[in-house]
């Protein structure tokens, strides 16, 4: 028999994950497949009326060292890794008394949900790191030619469809697909525990890291730094493909969405209604989300609405309901506003979605849609509905030719020692919180950024300019509500007084910024001799 056609007799079972198991294991008992399995996942099969063999009984050793060895034999490993064409191969192991095992059905302990635990006990972080599993997943991908594996819940159904159909036979291009995805769980797994384990230097004074601070880029997982070791010397990433894009930014480039396995954050949202997104519309709906939770601290913990045009918010507002932050967000830019995106960090009832259906929209990111909403959108087929599940960033990457650059994401929030007065009027109450409002907003503007705005709305945005006082002009000259009596932010310090005398021209009365420039007092002087006042942060939000 070609080993293309060798048909399967015998199946091990042990999983982590039992998504879909027993039905896929009743269908391979049906096609006359003996099934061995292990600890709970023989239990499940048991108690669900699958017929099954403990591993005990074919390597004649009980499971041991509470369960640290139970599947690491010859009559397990020789039962996989033995070629079936090698007469000397054969031989052996019929000499032996091992038994061929033909398909291997494993996924692994769940090291990085166990690492991303609050304050995981260190033991606790070793016992989840699985040995067996990927050991039997590496024979059996090395052996593809003669043996199944299956690492995914997800290929059950084609597996038994196929198996159903070629009565227990699997192709050999089949088996070659699983193998390369075996290799691929397993250089995953082994590269999130090294890259939790590497950051983990003292283990004399090991603290186990919370939550929040174990979330980074690519790796749920990986443990907080050492403040002597901010970034890991080896940067691992993991990340499976989870959708192939039409195209990227332009139909010319080929382009695909990559997932960390987490189920939170853009990458893992999931849309409910409308045609594929595309490149362009996931960059913006990333850029629209975030700049939406920023809006979920105590000082602004509000309805809030970002309407966003080529990652730029072309609109942002607070509201006491989200139909009114949509209102308000719209009237800043409403002929930019026709086909963005919108990112809300509330989630969409009724009286939103009759606002937001009345205007051509690309996509809408919330944290959940009640089914009154869902209705209102429904008659609108292509219009991309996105439930996203918050997910804080530690880290941000960007592509250089020969490698990649990676930093810290932009996290800081101001605090009130942040905040000084720096001219000889300062701001009023009304003034100071809409300039704070305004500077959450400057951060997610392209530099150089100018962000004119009155309380909880923006009235001009200037992005990307080569000049600070050409941002300044361009975010009065988009304005289509009325500049007097708003506020300015600016992202970073004015090199020169005509940024502030543009800004005063336009009608605003407060400034904020964060100062550091050499030519400050100029700055300052020019705020004092126009009336305005002034706040410095300390803090620059640059963003390239």
């Amino acid at each position: 028999m070609s080993r293309s056609t060798y048909k399967i007799q015998r199946a091990i079972l042990s999983v982590t994950d039992k998504t879909g198991l027993v039905e896929f294991a009743r269908k391979l008992s049906r096609l006359g497949i003996e099934l061995i399995s292990t600890g709970g996942t023989a239990k499940l099969l048991r108690d669900s009326g699958v017929a099954v063999k403990d591993i005990s009984e074919l390597t004649g050793f009980p499971e041991m060292l509470d369960g640290r060895v139970k599947t690491l034999h010859p009559k397990v490993h020789g039962g996989i890794l033995h070629r079936r064409e090698n007469s000397a191969h054969t031989a052996a192991v019929a000499a032996h008394g091992i038994q061929p095992i033909d398909m291997v059905v494993v996924n692994l302990y769940a090291f990085e949900k166990t690492a991303a635990k609050p304050r995981v006990a260190f033991e606790e972080l070793i016992e989840n790191i699985d040995i067996g599993g990927p050991s039997m997943i590496r024979s059996a991908a090395k052996n593809f030619h003669d043996v199944a594996v299956v690492t995914s819940p997800a290929d059950y159904p084609a597996i038994a469809e196929e198996l159903t159909r070629s009565g227990g036979v699997l192709s050999l291009e089949t088996k070659w697909l699983l193998a390369r995805k075996a290799f691929s769980t397993t250089a995953a797994y082994d590269s999130a525990i090294a890259s939790t384990l590497e950051r983990i230097p003292d283990i004399n004074n090991f603290q186990p890291p919370a939550a929040a601070e174990l979330r980074s880029a690519g790796q749920p997982g990986a443990a907080v730094p050492t403040k002597d070791e901010v970034f890991p010397q080896t940067l691992r990433l993991s990340f499976q493909k989870t959708l192939d894009l039409r195209y990227g930014e332009n139909p010319h480039q080929k382009a695909a969405m990559y997932s960390d396995g987490s189920a939170v954050g853009v990458a893992n949202a999931r849309q409910i209604q409308g045609k594929e997104l595309s490149f362009n519309n996931i960059v913006d709906l990333q850029a629209a989300w975030d700049l939406a939770q920023e809006f979920n601290e105590p000082e602004f913990d509000e309805p809030v609405c970002a309407i966003i045009k080529h990652t730029n918010p072309c609109g942002t507002a607070t509201g006491k309901t989200l139909a009114e932050a949509y209102k308000r967000a719209l009237e800043c830019d409403p002929v930019s506003a026709f086909g963005g995106v919108i990112g809300v960090n509330r989630p969409i009832d009724a009286e939103a979605a009759e606002e937001m259906h009345k205007l051509f929209l690309e996509v809408i990111a919330a944290p959940a849609f009640d089914e009154a909403a869902k209705a209102k959108f429904a008659s609108k087929k292509n219009l991309r509905l996105v439930e996203v599940t918050a997910a804080p960033q530690k880290w941000v990457l960007k592509n250089i030719s020969g490698g990649i650059l990676l930093q810290d994401a932009d996290s800081r929030s101001l605090q009130d020692v942040d905040l000084k007065v720096v001219t000889q009027r300062p701001p009023t109450p009304e003034e100071t919180r809409a300039l704070l409002f305004a500077w959450k907003v400057c951060k997610h503007v392209k530099s150089n950024a100018i962000v004119y705005a009155r309380d909880g709305q923006t009235v001009g945005v200037g992005a990307g300019q080569m000049s600070r006082v050409d941002s300044a002009k361009l975010g009065a000259m988009k304005a289509q509500l009325p500049l007097q009596g708003t506020v300015a932010a600016s992202d970073a310090f004015f090199p020169f007084p005509d940024g502030v005398e543009e800004i005063a021209k336009a009608g605003a009365t407060a400034i904020i910024q964060p100062g550091g420039s050499q030519r400050d007092p100029e700055v300052i002087a020019a705020a004092d001799r126009l009336g305005l006042a002034m706040l410095f942060t300390g803090v620059r939000h640059f963003r390239h």
